[in-house]
């Protein structure tokens, strides 16, 4: 109805706005009041892209690029950007696939097959032209088309990930956006414009490219390219099997579970781990003068498992190991040092027992019999129960703990008596092309699942503390993870759509007036993808099963 007026609130104010007017509008109003650009808001406790109109009263929060769901925004933006300027600079006749690959250093890295050179002159030209197309401020358009013809479109555009995914979806529309006439799928929202998408850069890298984007807190800065060598064999080497597989993408997967059933690709990827845990084994036990095996990584990384079965294969290489958790030599709780939020850190190196950890590990290593602690967590003490223990010449002790890789935990201990492991469970698998899974969702869905199983932990307090985990993990354990001897990926190709079953139920119990909401609707949207896979095949010593119960080890 001509003249009708909506009102807006925002913050303490109230104000009165034209019905239909777009949240694009409304924020015009506010640029320059936050520490960084809007990208997107939430009103009525629901995320809501710039170019939406505002037909209903509404409470609106803004959502910035400084924010963890702004930043994520801006990265997909630019992703769409990107791959927009790659076919204005080759030519969609050129270009076979354009494949974003997962994170390298603060950007993503990229591969092209077709009929392109990919060389710096040719970056250069990408960058230059998704500049213009920045200063252009052209609208990022949104429309919704039934998934059928979305399945169609995807055939003509070449994308038959795209295709191959929506094959299995359920729902009955697809949101497209598009920059000019390149149209594409995305998982998640968009910024409103070319103009929001401001900082970028390009790096040859390998076989491909990274392009490089800010961190939520520095927006407008590019940090330094500082490639993680290691990691990024093991991420590539891992993509490497899912293709032999014949399994990169989410609709790969769910052609196989339909198809042929998961039972063989589940045998296969354990195999897989099996072998490799052989091998790092046999590294440990051909090297000779290890008497330290020190392994880290972050929460859900399946830490636990991997050392039960690497226990068992040092063993058959004829070495008697004994397992160490670093969390034994927490210091007294009154004296865990507190975070920025006054709340106890008990991720930082202060919250350990360094110098007595030290001092038996020495006594140890010199053949002494040592009186090894507990930590007691429902007291929050450390106590000793008898458990001597005491090394032969063919024994050696896995030690398992976050601060495992940084060698101030250790430091009085001989680094050739130290064997360093780092595991992370890195998704090989992709949504589609475009579309990648962060190695963090992955991890996450894990720990929803293990708590909720193991402390009677609900998906929202897991949820809500999952942003103290991450900043935990790139304070201490992220900057060591290049100093390790080797890596290990745990990982399994198939594994969320075994979880999916167990992490659904979890998360739709969140209420929508809870906060921690709009991450359980993604986490539930990004399950619709999967088809889900009974868990009943899965060994009992399955790296999963840590997750999901039915270990025969004790986690």
């Amino acid at each position: 109805m001509d003249g009708e007026m909506v009102k807006v609130t925002i913050g303490d104010s109230t104000k009165e706005y034209p019905k239909g007017i777009r949240y694009a509008d409304v924020v015009k109003e506010y640029e320059g009041t936050t520490d960084a650009p809007i990208i997107l808001v939430i009103s009525n406790g629901k995320i809501r892209e710039l170019h939406k109109k505002i037909n209903d009263d509404s409470v609106v929060k803004f959502i910035t690029t400084r924010d963890s769901i702004g930043n994520k925004t801006y990265k997909r933006s630019a992703c769409h950007l990107l791959l927009k300027a790659i076919y204005d600079v080759a030519g969609k006749e050129n270009i076979e696939k354009v494949v974003n690959h997962f994170s390298a250093g603060s950007g993503f890295y990229f591969t092209i097959k077709g009929n392109v050179v990919l060389n710096q002159e040719f970056l250069d030209k990408v960058k230059a032209r998704m500049e213009e197309l920045v200063e252009a401020d052209i609208p990022i358009l949104k429309r919704s088309v039934n998934t059928d013809e979305a399945i169609a479109l995807f055939h003509r555009h070449g994308m038959y990930d795209k295709e191959k995914l929506f094959r299995y979806r359920r729902v009955s529309s697809v949101n497209l956006y598009s920059i000019g006439n390149f149209e594409d799928y995305y998982y998640g929202a968009m910024a409103f414009s070319t103009g929001y998408i401001r900082y970028f850069d390009l790096r040859l890298y390998d076989d491909g490219f990274v392009l490089l984007l800010p961190q939520k807190e520095q927006p407008d800065v590019i940090p330094e390219f500082h490639p993680r060598e290691k990691i990024f064999q093991v991420q590539k080497e891992s993509e490497e099997w899912g293709e032999k597989l014949e399994i990169s993408t989410v609709g790969e997967l769910n052609d196989q579970i339909v198809r042929q059933g998961i039972r063989s690709v589940m045998l296969i990827q354990e195999a897989l781990q099996e072998s490799k845990i052989s091998r790092i084994a046999e590294q440990i036990a051909e090297a000779g003068n290890k008497k330290f095996v020190m392994i880290a990584g972050p929460s859900s990384s399946g830490k636990t498992s991997f050392s039960h079965r690497l226990s068992i294969q040092l063993t058959a290489h004829g070495l008697k190991p004994h397992p160490i958790a670093v969390d034994n030599y927490f210091v007294d709780r009154e004296h865990t040092p507190l975070d920025e939020y006054g709340e106890k850190n008990y991720e930082c190196l202060e919250a350990l027992d360094v110098e007595q950890f030290n001092k038996d590990m020495l006594d140890l290593l010199e053949g002494k019999r040592v009186d090894m602690p507990t930590y007691n967590f429902k007291t929050g003490h450390r106590e000793y129960k008898g458990d001597f223990l005491q090394l032969g010449k063919e024994d050696i002790l896995v030690i398992e703990g976050i601060h495992g890789l940084n060698d101030k935990l250790s430091y009085a201990l001989p680094k050739e008596s130290k064997f360093k492991i780092y595991i992370s469970a890195l998704t090989q698998l992709n949504i589609d092309e475009h579309n990648r899974i962060p190695t963090t969702d992955g991890r996450l869905i894990r720990r929803i699942v293990r708590d909720a199983r193991t402390r009677g932990t609900s998906a929202k307090e897991t949820i809500a503390r999952w942003p103290s985990v991450r900043r935990g993990e790139e304070q201490y354990i992220f900057p060591y993870q290049e100093e390790a001897d080797v890596m290990f990926n745990s990982a399994l190709i198939y594994e969320l759509a075994c979880l999916k079953v167990y992490a659904e139920p979890l998360l739709f119990g969140i209420d929508k007036s809870e906060p921690e909401y709009l991450e359980a609707k993604r986490l539930l949207k990004f399950f619709d993808y999967f088809v889900a896979v009974p868990s009943e095949e899965i060994p009992n010593n399955s790296l999963l099963r840590e997750f999901i119960g039915g270990s025969c080890f004790n986690v």
